[in-house]
């Protein structure tokens, strides 16, 4: 965020906040007991009072988001609105509590009896598949928040746009739910672009699902909480196993394709890692400023033991030249960084024909054990409201937009704000600072 921070104190209007609407809100809201919000209401971009005086100064326009919450009068007719809600993308702690919270929300504070569940994602918009839509109330996701996974089923891959707002209108749908990360939203940002070409009164809104965290704008999605949480037991014995072991290396590898926070914040929270590697920092293997020897000068001091959090996208710089592949959903796939430095470090310290140079190497991924757990504490409380501040969204009309959160409010966002570029842990920033206080890691690095 540092850079798009940059660029809006140069230019406010870079970037567009503007929030699609179907059209006029003329049906009194039957929500009760609720203060209303009024479109006119912002959440700034910015909270630091030099930046915001800055702009002042220059006679420049504040950038700010427009603010969730219900509104006194709605676009939809309860008793005519036919809901959806579709679930994408690799699984997640608290899909089941955002369905839940969606079918508990359209039901009770707006009186929406209509809610279906599609199956296994956007295929199940597709007729060709053959699956059926499941009917959702109150009584059939009364308990599915106590699991992990998503009653609805997932996929990945792109699928026919046409094909798909057909089906919804075959249906008699004017709501569409699309929970899932980056692909997803890309996804529904080209459903709401088409049916907004064909002028049709359905409104589409995303809820922003990726355990990575890094989506542009959005300060937390749901599930990152949960997945930190989870990863401090698997820390815990990686690094029991290390200890265990004369001269052991307890190596996990968690989440983060692109970006480390999982990772980074994974390792603050048990606080017993030796070596947080992240996408954002690049780092030779081998050489004199390579992880190999930052291990040798760590075993050289006496340390009897190594633990190395190790993020899926981190060091893919140590696989160039090799063959670039692709998921259904268009992704790159990563190199398998945690196979690789298994390997490699068994390999260079048990072939140098020194005993007291072997190491043993305990190796984690915990990756799918983490994503498919049920949502924790707080992060179970954020999957409800995210839904709810969803549904009034939806009822109100808004369309093509995700429901963000920034500086503690929740916020309407564009889908293409959303999906505009990965969000990264800044390495001059306080989370990276403090990674590198608690592992004392660049301690071992001889150029550090």
């Amino acid at each position: 965020m540092k850079e798009i921070n940059k660029k809006l104190l140069e230019n406010p209007e870079v970037f567009d906040f503007t929030v699609d609407s179907l059209g006029p809100r003329n049906i009194p809201s039957p929500v009760k007991d609720r203060t209303f919000v009024e479109d006119e209401e912002r959440v700034l971009f910015h909270s630091s009072l030099s930046e915001i005086q800055q702009l002042v100064t220059e006679g420049k326009s504040l950038p700010s988001f427009e603010k969730g919450g219900p509104r006194e009068k709605i676009f939809h007719d309860p008793c005519w609105t036919r809901a959806a809600i579709v679930t994408c993308g690799g699984l997640c702690p608290g899909l089941n509590d955002v369905i839940k919270g969606l079918v508990k929300v359209l039901h009770f504070d707006y009186g929406v009896s209509n809610i279906f569940g599609i199956k296994y994602g956007y295929r199940g918009l597709i007729p060709e598949y053959g699956y059926s839509p499941i009917a959702l109330d109150p009584d059939v996701v009364d308990t599915i928040h106590a699991d992990g996974g998503t009653i609805l089923g997932s996929s990945r891959g792109e699928q026919d746009i046409s094909d798909m707002v057909d089906t919804l209108q075959r249906l008699n749908i004017n709501m569409l739910f699309c929970v899932g990360g980056d692909g997803t939203l890309s996804g529904a940002k080209r459903i709401a672009e088409e049916i907004i070409d064909r002028k049709q009164p359905i409104t589409v809104i995303g809820v922003p699902k990726t355990i990575d965290n890094d989506l542009s704008f959005i300060d937390r999605t749901f599930g990152f909480e949960t997945a930190v949480y989870a990863s401090s037991p698997i820390i815990t014995c990686a690094h029991n196993e290390a200890k265990g072991a004369e001269r052991g290396i307890g190596l996990v590898k968690l989440m983060g394709r692109d970006s480390g926070f999982v990772a980074a914040s994974a390792s603050l929270s048990n606080s017993i890692v030796n070596y947080c590697l992240i996408p954002e920092v690049e780092f030779e293997f081998e050489g004199p400023n390579g992880l190999l020897k930052a291990l040798e000068n760590r075993f050289a001091i006496g340390k009897d033991h190594a633990v190395i959090v190790v993020a899926e996208g981190a060091g893919q710089n140590l696989f160039k030249g090799e063959e670039e592949k692709r998921d259904k959903s268009g992704n790159i796939l990563k190199h398998d960084i945690g196979i690789y430095l298994k390997e490699k470090i068994k390999e260079h310290f048990n072939n140098t024909g020194n005993p007291q140079d072997e190491v043993t190497v305990k190796y984690f991924d915990p990756s799918y054990m983490i994503r498919s757990v049920p949502a924790e504490g707080t992060d179970a409380i954020f999957c409800f409201t995210l839904a709810e501040y969803a549904v009034h969204a939806a009822m109100a009309g808004k369309t093509n937009m995700v429901v963000g959160y920034w500086n503690n409010q929740y916020t309407h966002l564009p889908i293409s704000l959303a999906t505009m570029k990965r969000r990264k842990i800044d390495t001059e920033g306080t989370l990276w600072h403090s990674v590198l206080g608690a592992t004392r890691q660049n301690d071992y690095f001889e150029n550090n």
